[in-house]
């Protein structure tokens, strides 16, 4: 669990960080993501010689590294267009909604099975997802997508049985290819900034390989110890604290409606984390 509290935290700064990456498009960024998270995860490796994990894996665990490489990338890419365009409130409605599809994934898929009082807690989080839902003053495209993205993910993460480590480098290396190949007709036709933009700009979209990459481990390790139905409750730090950024920052306006739909579902995450917490200290008694 702090594997997964420390990733999520993590990601809950991301709001302040990518705007910093302006002028530079969102493919422009998330490009630059693959290239130096690749780059990072190469050096991790090789310092830790890992590398004979992905020599050893067979050819369902690279199709699955290459779905979750896929998958990240997609989610990546959604979010840095939400930020950078001001909908940082639609990123944190997509990360309220994508617990929910995680603990459906985990129960259909993996069969995890889900205590009374879990069971309580996710269908109060359903009622507040419906709400923002019905209420919501647009259409939830950019929410949707990556509630999607990033729930599936998480269920491929759950059957790849490599390290943390060598999965995040297996990912962006499977998407190297076509980074590596915008960012060159970027540059090529004058339209990149990497260059042109000062040695600010240039060390930020270095750094965003190791922002990048740091919480994907810390998340790898915490889901291969985790149900995916926990991690998905865990994941409503991240969007809390980008609902905040949102309201205190950048100055969003949220409607009533949508205050009473986040109500709702931390109601839902403090019933869930209590029923584990209780159920741990239960285990520690009867053990004792």
């Amino acid at each position: 669990m702090i594997y997964g509290f420390l990733a999520y935290l993590i990601w809950g700064f991301f709001p302040a960080f990518f705007p910093l990456l302006k002028p530079a498009g969102a493919v422009e960024i998330l490009s630059h993501r693959i290239v130096w998270t690749a780059v990072l995860m190469c050096i991790v490796l090789t310092v830790r010689k890992g590398w004979s994990e992905l020599r050893r894996a067979d050819a369902r665990t690279w199709g699955l590294l290459v779905l979750a490489g896929f998958l990240i990338s997609s989610n990546w890419g959604i979010y840095v267009i939400a930020v950078n365009s001001g909908h940082v409130a639609d990123a944190a409605l997509g990360y309220f909604i994508n617990p929910l599809f995680s603990v459906l994934l985990g129960v259909v898929f993996l069969r995890e099975r889900l205590r009374h009082l879990q069971v309580f807690a996710v269908g109060i989080a359903a009622v507040g997802v419906i709400w923002l839902l019905v209420f919501s003053e647009q259409p939830p495209v950019l929410a949707l997508g990556m509630t999607i993205t990033f729930g599936i993910y998480g269920l491929v993460k759950k059957q790849v049985k490599v390290s943390a480590q060598a999965s995040v480098a297996a990912e962006t290396l499977t998407m190297l290819p076509l980074a590596l190949g915008y960012l060159t007709w970027l540059e090529s036709s004058g339209q990149g900034t990497f260059f042109s933009e000062g040695p600010t700009h240039t060390g930020l979209m270095v750094l965003s390989g190791a922002i990048t990459a740091a919480p994907l481990i810390l998340y790898g390790m915490g889901a291969k110890h985790m149900n995916l139905t926990t991690i998905g409750m865990l994941q409503y730090i991240t969007p809390t604290m980008q609902m905040l950024w949102a309201v205190f920052v950048m100055q969003e306006y949220l409607s009533t409606s949508r205050w009473v739909g986040f109500t709702i579902i931390w109601i839902a995450v403090i019933l869930y984390l209590w029923d584990i917490l209780h159920r741990r200290k239960k285990m520690a008694r009867a053990s004792a």
